[in-house]
């Protein structure tokens, strides 16, 4: 079966309506494509490529998978938002939350939808690859992979979202707890490796496709520890990255100017909307524990330096001094 036929029968068989790429849709656009392109090269206009003002192009098929991208990544950084808030949830928030929640009474269902909203991840993130992938063979061209990392600086790269990160941390805590029962895996090969004391998340996912998460900071150069992921999608240690923002860590990462950014990638305003990766917090304190105990120690000395110094240059800055 095809890809586009078995990604339809998925999107179809789902227990709820959700957002998807527009396969058989964008196809016809390129088919379109193809035989206008066709007829250039019968009349002799162009020699095999996409006119330079082909309106199937630049009017309809990027703008229209842009949009669906963004609705695909919207709904799932939602939903696993949702999800992991859940799991995290201590004391009468998460009894509250688990009664009126709807399907999730049990941890299995947790495991359940972890699963779901993974396999709904990576079949879109393969359709979008297989689309572009479509649409350069036809024109010849690099202007998919252009797309792609258009896509990725507008954080609409569903494998570049933290809330995957935060997923696949989710699996391997679930997978070390004794709730877990030998429940279904979240992914198929995801474990967290350690290269000269350098941790990455690695992960197999389907269709050949593999993603390898640095869980060391490009500030300190050392493991993450209370970590955060920007919008660009870089990790880094909440304290690192108030630092690197220009923000104390009382005002927090929120308070920083559109202007600040990404001490890796350059790219402004990935401060105010970062996400803290819980599960993945959870994940490294088990993992390696001696050295999060001697970042607790570091952390709490240093948080409370700034602290007060933040409090003092307020009171300076009430009196006038």
């Amino acid at each position: 079966m095809k890809f586009a036929k078995k990604y339809e029968k998925y999107m179809k068989g789902m227990d709820e309506e959700l957002p998807g790429v527009g396969l058989k849709r964008l196809k016809k656009l390129l088919k379109k494509c193809r035989s206008d392109l066709q007829s250039h090269e019968n009349d002799g206009s162009s020699a095999g490529r996409c006119p330079g003002h082909c309106s199937v192009c630049d009017g309809s098929f990027f703008p229209s998978l842009l949009n669906e991208m963004s609705a695909v990544v919207g709904c799932f950084n939602e939903k696993a938002k949702k999800l992991l808030e859940l799991h995290l949830a201590s004391g009468f928030k998460k009894y509250t939350m688990w009664f009126t929640s709807k399907g999730h009474k049990s941890h299995g269902a947790l495991i359940q939808q972890g699963k779901d909203l993974v396999t709904y991840a990576i079949i879109n993130a393969v359709a979008m690859r297989k689309i572009l992938k479509k649409y350069d063979k036809i024109h010849y061209s690099k202007q998919g992979q252009e797309f792609k990392a258009q896509a990725q600086s507008l954080h609409i790269e569903i494998l570049q979202s933290p809330w995957l990160c935060e997923l696949m941390a989710f699996y391997m805590n679930l997978r070390r707890s004794k709730k877990n029962n030998g429940a279904m895996e979240l992914f198929g090969d995801c474990s967290l490796v350690f290269d000269d004391d350098k941790p990455t998340i690695s992960c197999n996912l389907f269709d050949s496709m593999r993603v390898d998460i640095s869980l060391t900071c490009s500030i300190c150069l050392d493991t993450v520890f209370d970590p955060v992921a920007l919008s660009c999608g870089h990790i880094y240690c909440y304290l690192c990255s108030c630092s690197a923002a220009s923000v104390t860590i009382v005002d927090g990462l929120k308070s920083a100017e559109r202007k600040s950014k990404c001490p890796l990638c350059r790219q402004a305003g990935v401060f105010p909307n970062a996400v803290h990766l819980d599960e993945l917090n959870m994940l490294l304190s088990y993992s390696c524990p001696e050295y999060w105990e001697k970042r607790i120690q570091m952390e709490r000395v240093e948080r409370v330096r700034l602290a007060k110094e933040h409090w003092e240059s307020q009171c300076r800055a009430f009196l006038g001094m």
